[in-house]
């Protein structure tokens, strides 16, 4: 279902990606969890200091062998164009590493929770975080009036974990309008710029990356990403050129991304496909105005390999979808190549892309609209590591970061959609890791 498509995309970054308020947590004594290990075949008891948990491998969580995909379902993937970066290479300003490796986290309420987590990401051997920077978080109480004492601290956290870190700026104050609460360009985008100005300086040297936005191609009522209005280019590349300038003027060594699109079928008011959105940007004149084209990458039910031309045409992989069949392309990982493609016709081959958001969701809720593309809890990380691996072999050297999703919002439950795509249990002080996080912890990389 179209429908489902479009709840989908806002799961996989639209709510989710704002700073929910939590309680302030009591101190809670030490607690047993379970954690998964990546060793199918055996399990061993062990003991993993931590400040407020003691971890024990228990036989229920030990990973099962994941499910074989049919082979109708996959493809080889085409010979890659370019060659990696030899070791020890400087990388030219503005170009990363290919692949580099980020998880998106949710660091905003809770200063231990982000420990935590923070540690989780960096004990995986991952060197990016994304974190939203909401607008309306820090100079919600007016023009001018700032709050700096949580992204400072989490500036400061991430900085102490040696990790790099992006962050999602969107979500105007009040005060700003564009047709608040939904997530909407302010009436006067002066403001979004004097924002990012002041953030920008603040930090000039500390975020590596700014996101500009996300969605920009969704309005569906209640949840819109564009403030109630059809999702249109032209306007979004507005955006992005001031936004751009403003960041830049401030941190020029800064890399600014643009806004990750949501893979969609549906064509109206509602919605309008990523790939007819990038062209609408380019048409605009958005080329000079990102150092990385932002990029969402779900999997639905089937292997990263997975050739978007099979599940185009398979309606068990693309859920009877009765939309043309070249949009039905969206329904599996590799389309992240479609959106390439229009980069190279667009003659910015030179570029590379940010794969902002991607995953596989668990959902066993049966009237879930997710529930149709569930995998299991071992394919889950298979499938995160298979794309890892498919991108450093087949997308060097255009891909850059690679965040997936999620390292977990703890208020999340088993009722929300979000709590079923997370790499480990959301809970604290309770840690229960899930097999995708031991077996990306696991990875080559």
């Amino acid at each position: 279902m179209v429908l489902g498509l479009l709840i989908l995309a806002l799961a996989a970054g639209g709510c989710a990606g704002r700073n929910t308020p939590t309680p302030t947590p009591t101190k809670t004594p030490k607690t047993t969890v379970t954690e998964a290990t990546a060793t199918p075949a055996a399990v061993q008891a062990e003991q993993t200091p931590r400040p407020t948990n003691t971890l024990v491998v228990q036989a229920s969580d030990t990973p099962t062998p994941a499910t074989k995909a049919p082979a109708s379902n996959t493809a080889t993937p085409a010979t890659p164009t370019g060659t990696k970066t030899p070791a020890g290479t400087p990388l030219p300003p503005g170009r990363l590493k290919s692949p580099e490796y980020g998880m998106q986290a949710f660091l905003w309420w809770r200063p231990e929770v982000a420990q935590r987590d923070l540690e989780l990401i960096r004990d995986a051997g991952f060197g990016w975080v994304k974190q939203t920077f909401a607008w309306r978080d820090i100079e919600g109480a007016g023009k001018g009036q700032f709050d700096w004492e949580r992204p400072d601290r989490i500036v400061d956290q991430v900085q102490e974990h040696g990790l790099k870190l992006i962050v999602r700026v969107d979500s105007q104050p009040q005060w700003a309008g564009g047709k608040y609460p939904e997530n909407g360009p302010p009436n006067n985008m002066k403001d979004f710029t004097d924002f990012l100005t002041t953030l920008a300086t603040r930090y000039k040297g500390r975020i590596a990356a700014y996101q500009v936005w996300n969605e920009p191609n969704l309005n569906v009522p209640g949840r819109s990403e564009w403030g109630g209005r059809p999702p249109n280019p032209a306007e979004y590349t507005q955006m992005l050129k001031v936004a751009y300038n403003a960041i830049k003027a401030a941190d020029p060594a800064t890399l600014v991304v643009s806004a990750g699109l949501a893979p969609t079928t549906r064509k109206d008011d509602v919605a309008m496909p990523d790939i007819d959105f990038l062209r609408g940007m380019y048409a605009s004149g958005a080329k000079p105005y990102f150092d990385l084209l932002g990029v969402h990458g779900a999997g639905y039910a089937v292997p990263p390999s997975t050739d978007p031309a099979v599940v185009a045409k398979d309606p068990k992989l693309n859920n009877n979808d009765p939309s043309p069949e070249e949009r039905k392309r969206i329904y599996c990982f590799r389309h992240v190549e479609d959106m390439r493609k229009v980069m190279v016709e667009n003659g910015d081959a030179n570029k590379q892309v940010a794969v902002l958001e991607f995953g596989w969701t668990t959902d066993p809720r049966p009237d879930s609209d997710y529930h149709w593309f569930a995998v299991t809890d071992r394919q889950q990380g298979d499938y995160l590591v298979a794309a890892y691996n498919h991108a450093a072999r087949f997308w060097t050297p255009w891909i850059g970061l690679m965040s997936l999703i999620y390292m977990p919002n703890n208020d999340w439950t088993k009722d929300q959609e979000e709590y079923w795509w997370s790499i480990i249990e959301p809970a604290y002080p309770e840690l229960k890791l899930r097999p995708a996080y031991v077996l990306l912890k696991n990875m080559a990389k």
